[in-house]
């Protein structure tokens, strides 16, 4: 029993393949699988480490870093080490060495993109869960996309250089034929760098109330890599373009912490000046009962002498941003003063009737208007 085995060893010493001992080539064998078990298991308790603490804050964060980013460790590179560590105990010719290698380059160069991003997904994930701008998940969108943009254009002159091809002249027509694809695309790009801008200076953010000043309004539903969408009054979504949001004049509505109304309103000459000099009061009174600490009053004006009335303005303010309160409270302080003011005789005055036929034959001819 052992003269065969001492034989069979002999054979496994004298009998080549690809120009090493068969016994040289099981010892590789060998180790390999005993690299790539080890390394197997070190990623199944890196990935359970990972998904145990993935929502907590238990670890240090840069323990869980370490945890996320062993846990997206892929097989490719696992068995590219394992090459490594098995063809020490092999002489490869020059073809098969070059093709080991080549194979090698490529897988660890694609662990070492995937580890990046996953970098950089870890951080922007933390910096979203703590943030509290609700622009917070666009800028990590954006952000993300241009790192791993980044991320891989490096890791792959990073490879090429290391499989000894001439990075500089790829690089050169690389740069030639960016600026023609760029030509090609400048519309998207443009949009691209507009998101960048919008996430950077925040002029609004997901939930505000805009509107543009080619007529388009909304809620911000969402703020993309290349479009905004909102969400109009009547209910459809609109999209726009963000190059062009950034070109035009918009308003903010959702940073509105307070509203301004102004109105106003007439009386017949036969008012007293007695009646004239109470109405400021009365219209004091109407806005502060109306908003129940909701208001601030501004100043109320018997400003001018109209052609068939008697004008006062009126401005107050109201300190919410809500648009319904807002509106109630107007309406509130019009059916004061109407009750107030016929209480003690004064009349709201209406306009003579040569005004008002001039007014219905102008709104009679911008209706038969062409166009209209």
């Amino acid at each position: 029993m052992n003269g065969e085995v001492r034989i069979l060893g002999m054979e496994l010493h004298q009998t080549l393949l690809l120009g090493n001992p068969v016994i040289d080539w099981l010892y590789a064998l060998g180790l390999g699988l005993l690299t790539f078990a080890s390394l197997l298991l070190i990623r199944r308790l890196a990935t359970r480490q990972a998904r145990r603490y993935s929502s907590g804050s238990e670890l240090p964060r840069g323990v869980r870093l370490v945890s996320t980013i062993v846990a997206k460790t892929q097989i490719f590179p696992l068995l590219a080490l394992s090459m490594i560590v098995g063809s020490k105990y092999l002489e490869l010719g020059k073809r098969a060495e070059r093709i080991t290698t080549v194979a090698i380059v490529v897988m660890i160069s694609l662990q070492i993109g995937i580890w990046l991003s996953t970098a950089v997904k870890f951080y922007l994930t933390e910096h979203q869960a703590h943030a509290r701008d609700r622009n917070s998940k666009t800028m990590t969108t954006i952000v993300q996309f241009v790192a791993n943009v980044l991320i891989w254009a490096v890791v792959l002159i990073g490879a090429l250089d290391n499989l000894n091809i001439n990075v500089t002249a790829l690089v050169t027509g690389l740069g030639i034929g960016g600026i023609a694809v760029a030509l090609a695309v400048q519309n998207v790009l443009g949009d691209l760098l507009a998101s960048v801008s919008i996430a950077l200076d925040k002029p609004f953010e997901v939930g505000d109330a805009i509107a543009l000043d080619g007529g388009f309004n909304g809620t911000v539903d969402a703020i993309g890599i290349k479009s905004t969408r909102l969400k109009s009054v009547s209910g459809e979504q609109i999209v726009v373009p963000n190059s062009e949001i950034v070109k035009v004049k918009l308003r903010n509505y959702g940073r509105l912490q307070e509203r301004r109304a102004v109105f106003t309103f007439g009386v017949t000459y036969d008012t007293t000046p007695a009646q004239l000099e109470e109405i400021p009061a009365l219209v004091r009174s109407a806005i502060a009962d109306a908003g129940k600490g909701k208001t601030r009053f501004d100043r109320a004006h018997f400003t001018s002498f109209g052609d068939s009335k008697l004008n006062f303005e009126v401005v107050y303010f109201v300190t919410v941003p809500d648009y319904n309160l807002y509106m109630d409270i107007q309406q509130t302080v019009n059916l004061r003063l109407m009750r107030e003011l016929d209480t003690r005789g004064v009349k709201f005055a209406v306009p003579p009737p040569a005004v008002v036929i001039e007014r219905a034959v102008e709104a009679v001819e911008k209706i038969a208007a062409p166009g209209a």
